[in-house]
């Protein structure tokens, strides 16, 4: 249940409890729909401290090539350890490779628990992003989301002000500890704001996802909901979109699953089983490791000549090698660089 303060005004000190919306899951299922897909971009090392341009310039190519709209600067790029000047470099980066094809980056705020929100840095982000052609996605801070629904919404209209076009997030604490998923008065707020022309969901779970499209279908029915479930990819099929950190392991797949889905062919099914095998082993716990089983899978497809993350981020067993090998067989992949051929981290 969430809170509507202002929901009885004869009493202005009581407050109302607004009902969630009632799902019916099957009533939204869209055959045929033509469906938005956004990728997340990985960025590759070459070393492990040195980023490798190559391979991560040919991955953005090959997304855009692939159908689907690439983002940058985002969990799955290690946003959250980058810092402005590479962020910046990032940006000039994916302008000059794009030309003016469209592309998301993620505005970030790096602060700790208790800290204020800190509007400037955001504005000056989302600005930088503007200015290189790209869509804003504004990632949570503790500052962003401390304090009642009416102080969330009053912080993002600040940022709406500044900018014509921008989306919003919600992310769970599992994958970043200043996430937050907002009460649904809070999202019908943000459906309120002009600027704010979609957001991304990541709660990692169905139902608040489903409200949300529930609610969204009927305020703003143009208003993108891009799902971030990485455990369940099929919420496309309710009228979700996607911008995900599973689909930079294979955006390949994923467009042609989309097109399956597209031109209503029973296809999809079986490709969409397959890679949410690959999603539900790449997120278990600790999810925020999925970043180094994305560099461990592009590695084995030969597209990343090493399988390092960035300094900082967790990691996983190379023991999950043989399984990501099984799981690229399965969909037909071809896998240039077999498990067992070179050391975990080590070059192609």
């Amino acid at each position: 249940m969430s809170l509507m303060i202002d929901g009885d005004r004869s009493n202005p000190g009581k407050v109302i409890m607004s009902s969630p919306p009632k799902i019916d899951p099957l009533s939204m299922l869209q055959p045929g729909r033509t469906i938005r897909g956004a990728s997340a971009i990985l960025l590759p090392m070459s070393d492990q401290t040195t980023i490798d341009w190559d391979a991560w310039e040919a991955h953005l190519i090959r997304t855009v090539e692939a159908g689907l709209t690439p983002a940058v600067n985002m969990d799955t790029g290690y946003i959250n350890l980058l810092g402005v000047p590479l962020e910046d470099e990032i940006l000039q980066r994916t302008q000059s490779i794009l030309g003016g094809k469209p592309f998301i980056a993620g505005a970030f705020v790096r602060d700790e628990p208790g800290a204020p929100f800190n509007g400037a840095h955001y504005a000056s982000r989302m600005e930088a992003i503007a200015r290189a052609g790209g869509l804003p996605i504004v990632f949570q801070s503790f500052g962003l989301t401390t304090g009642t629904s009416d102080e969330i919404l009053s912080r993002y209209e600040q940022l709406a002000r500044g900018c014509d076009r921008f989306l919003g997030f919600e992310l769970t604490t599992d994958l970043a500890r200043f996430g937050k998923v907002y009460d649904l008065d809070t999202f019908r707020g943000l459906l309120k704001i002009r600027q704010c022309v979609g957001a991304k969901h990541s709660s990692f779970h169905r139902l608040p996802e489903f409200e949300r499209l529930v609610i969204r279908n009927h305020e703003r029915p143009d208003f993108i909901l891009y799902t971030g479930n990485d455990l369940a990819i099929d919420m496309v099929m309710y009228g979700s979109d996607y911008l995900l950190g599973l689909s930079t392991f294979a955006p390949d797949l994923f467009a042609l699953r989309d097109r399956y889905w597209a031109e209503s062919d029973a296809r999809f099914f079986e490709l969409n089983d397959q890679l949410q095998y690959l999603g539900a082993f790449a997120f278990r716990h600790p999810g925020a490791a999925y970043k180094h089983t994305a560099a461990q899978f592009l590695k084995l497809r030969g597209w990343a000549r090493t399988d390092l993350t960035y300094p900082g981020s967790p990691t996983r067993p190379a023991s999950d090698l043989p399984v990501l090998e099984e799981i690229a067989k399965s969909m037909g992949l071809e896998i240039l660089t077999p498990a067992h051929s070179a050391p975990a981290g080590g070059m192609a």
